[in-house]
């Protein structure tokens, strides 16, 4: 297995203007080529847009939603990709023959689609049919995995990804910012984002703090440390339908250090080269091998009802 070197990005999408999202992540996988990634990853519904999402019919969900391979968002990413010789991973709500909705991630290189995942726990829109399975698939000689947003909240869906094989996971997401439960969460007021260039500061207080990246920082380094595991994080920057998103998307080792994130007020892309000597060597490996699966098998695997909320589409409910 060599080194790769992977490129994650932040930009501020248009809510169902697929065309100027898809040339946005044109825009930014040709900058990662040029820095020399052969991989360049976006967020979340990256493609269509997603907040917007919530307020939409099934029919109107319909309409954004496509065909995977067969939809244009495909064919144009694919053609993106050959142009620049580069794989990307990208989001978009997806439709099949029985009219049944999802949200879906993609990886497609120069050859057209190399994997797809459907988000295991979707709620933006009560549409959407939730996926049923893990992905793993090779990427340039690494076993890779995909988990969308709320996916990598339910700590088994990491551990399950990576014992299936993968050493990198992808992560999109469109979060943070939003209100909860927790200490120091809320929306962060859309007037710092149009006065940024004036007063940067007052928004990165923001953006930086708990209703952002610190909480972020709780506990995504310890999806990657725990399991010994490259995480990629993508996460749009800017105004998403009616909300301030923080951007921040990085990149962490399987020590759960942050080795590339995107700092900029506005679209960015950061690369980080990959080695897999980080992957036995983090200590991570080490406690995967220490497992005793006959102790918690069945405490792990018991029955029990899923209650899913989500404290920001749900404000009077705890």
């Amino acid at each position: 297995m060599e080194k790769i070197k992977i490129a994650t990005a932040q930009f501020e999408n248009k809510s169902g203007d697929k065309i100027y999202n898809l040339n946005v992540i044109e825009s930014l996988s040709n900058l990662a080529a040029s820095q020399g990634a052969q991989v360049a990853a976006f967020h979340e519904c990256s493609i269509t847009g997603y907040t917007f999402a919530r307020n939409l019919t099934k029919e109107q969900m319909l309409e954004v939603a496509e065909f995977i391979p067969a939809g244009p968002s495909i064919k144009r990413l694919t053609e993106i990709a050959q142009n620049l010789n580069i794989a990307i991973l990208a989001g978009l709500f997806e439709k099949d023959a029985e009219d049944k909705i999802y949200k879906a991630y993609v990886c497609v290189d120069k050859n057209g689609l190399v994997a797809k995942y459907r988000k295991l726990h979707p709620f933006i829109n009560p549409h959407i049919t939730p996926g049923n399975s893990y992905c793993v698939f090779d990427l340039l000689g690494w076993k890779c995995g995909i988990l969308i947003c709320y996916d990598n909240n339910i700590i088994e869906n990491v551990r399950a990804t990576n014992l299936l094989g993968a050493d990198i996971i992808f992560m999109p997401h469109v979060t943070m910012c939003t209100p909860s439960t927790r200490p120091g969460a809320g929306f962060v007021d859309v007037k710092l984002w149009e006065n940024r260039e004036a007063d940067p500061t007052s928004l990165r207080l923001e953006f930086n703090g708990m209703k952002g990246r610190d909480w972020l920082i709780k506990w995504l380094p310890a999806r990657a440390y725990d399991n010994a595991v490259y995480v990629i994080f993508s996460n749009p920057i800017g105004i998403d339908d009616d909300q301030l998103k923080n951007g921040c998307s990085m990149i962490i080792d399987p020590f759960g250090d942050v080795i590339a994130e995107c700092h900029l007020l506005g679209n960015d892309i950061q690369t980080a080269t990959l080695t897999p000597d980080k992957l036995k060597n983090a200590g991570g490996y080490r406690y995967k091998k220490a497992r005793r699966p006959d102790l918690y098998r069945d405490i792990i695997g018991q029955p029990h009802t899923p209650d899913q909320k989500v404290v920001w589409l749900n404000p009077g409910e705890n």
